[in-house]
């Protein structure tokens, strides 16, 4: 199956012109003039083996209604709509510009994946441009030049996961996922009580239960509604330790459950209460964490534990321990053969997803910076100390923060730790993963001050 790409951005950065590049044929119209092209054009687009429909539109103007630039506004909205990602584009050479912001806000509220592309990057002067292009807050900026026909492998490697997740039958784009209900998948140790717990979310009794391990096999995803919220629900195979998985259907059944947690937006991490807490069950936090899923701890058989105190504490107190990098995941309690603790429990699965999605504005996180490093400096290795000059987050879903200095490659673990620890604590980012990426270079917005 094809995807549809719209390519946006303000007059005159080589909208056109990158479309002509990558339908193949000199299509749109192309002048220096600004406002040329006003319907919105589709055609079949090609970068090597990757084939795609794309839309060119006149941009998202403000105007009047009634008006010529009001209908031309109105067709790049439809484009956006039926497109399963947004191709922003801007000139490297002139940088970003308060109409460029002004449009970022405006694709950013379609909840639709975006590419960056830095247009007319060929020349050593729209190096600052695309430095200045992360501000905006969508990632990585693409730099290509479409009148020269460069940089387009970048935009293929980029493009290429909507082509395979259309590919699949079963798989939604991203845009999708954006938009629709709440990926939400359980996952546990077999008899840690995953699809009881279904059940009861569900109110049927939908998945096979019983006191033997090992019942569920396939990955089954449910539709339900909670509190008027749609949501996509997994019951998935128990996840034993690798060296016990031996038969080739369990190696079967734990791959769909691994492939549930890639494709869920937060993770339930289901433990039997009942027992004592073994390494697996961290270890499957772990795995959560690494994905870079939003999750829940949620502690199963809840009514049949006698001290119920002590048990809660000694979790807490492994999951501090052990998973520092995730400190303070929400740990519930619950019976979902008595359907105790449930509403408890998704309510901790929305405010991590809220968490997981969260976006801080660069201000905020520069003054944040600002009093942080105040505090406590980066060290100086070999005598010269780490300089820390800029912050960003390009991304969410995890959160994910590019730092902007000299010497960052040099940064110990423990340094990061602390950063990590103080955007958790400032801004209510508990128990969620963050990243970090380490770039050189100067602040973008050097040339504004």
């Amino acid at each position: 199956m094809s995807f549809t790409a719209a390519i946006l951005g303000r007059p005159n950065v080589g909208k056109s012109t990158l479309f002509n590049r990558l339908v193949g044929r000199k299509i749109a119209l192309v002048d220096d003039q600004p406002g040329v092209t006003r319907d919105r054009r589709e055609g079949d687009a090609k970068i090597g083996d990757l084939k795609f429909t794309l839309f060119d539109t006149a941009g998202l103007d403000e105007a009047r209604r009634d008006t010529l630039e009001a209908r031309m506004s109105a067709q790049a909205e439809t484009a956006v709509n039926d497109a399963d990602v947004v191709l922003f584009v801007i000139d490297a050479r002139a940088g970003v510009t308060p109409i460029d912001r002004e449009f970022a806000e405006r694709i950013r509220k379609r909840g639709k994946p975006v590419l960056l592309i830095a247009n007319k990057a060929e020349a050593s002067a729209a190096d600052a441009g695309v430095m200045e292009a992360f501000s905006l807050g969508f990632g990585d900026p693409i730099a290509i030049s479409a009148e020269h026909g460069e940089g387009l492998d970048q935009l293929y490697d980029a493009l290429l996961p909507y082509a395979e997740a259309q590919s699949k039958d079963d798989e939604e784009t991203d845009a999708e996922r954006a938009v629709g209900p709440l990926r939400l998948a359980i996952i546990g140790q077999p008899n840690a009580g995953k699809s009881t717990l279904v059940n009861a979310m569900l109110g049927e009794e939908r998945m096979l239960t019983g006191p033997e391990a090992g019942i569920t096999r396939d990955a089954i995803s449910s539709d339900f509604e909670w509190q008027g919220e749609k949501i996509k629900l997994w019951d998935t195979a128990g996840i034993r330790r690798k060296a016990k998985v031996t038969g080739k259907i369990e190696k079967l059944a734990v791959s769909d459950a691994l492939r549930a947690i890639r494709f869920a937006d937060c993770i339930v991490v289901l433990i039997d209460a009942s027992m004592p807490i073994e390494s697996q069950d961290l270890t499957l936090c772990n795995l959560v964490a690494q994905e870079g899923r939003a999750i829940v701890l949620a502690l199963s058989k809840w009514d049949i534990v006698e001290d119920k105190q002590k048990t809660l504490k000694q979790v807490e107190s492994d999951l501090e321990d052990v998973l520092p990098e995730i400190r303070g995941v929400p740990v519930v309690t619950l019976s979902a053969k008595q359907e105790r603790g449930i509403d408890k429990m998704m309510n901790a699965v929305f405010a991590a997803v809220a968490r997981w999605n969260s976006r801080i504005p660069t201000s905020q996180l520069n003054r944040w910076l600002e009093g942080t490093l105040e505090r406590n400096p980066p060290p100086a290795p070999g005598g010269r100390r780490i300089k820390i000059r800029y912050m960003t987050q390009p991304n969410a879903r995890p959160p994910t923060f590019a730092i902007f200095g000299n010497q960052l490659s040099k940064m110990p673990m423990s340094y990061q730790r602390y950063l990590m620890n103080g955007l958790r604590e400032t801004f209510d980012l508990k128990g969620i993963p963050i990243r970090f990426s380490l770039r050189g270079g100067k602040n973008p917005f050097d040339r504004e001050k």
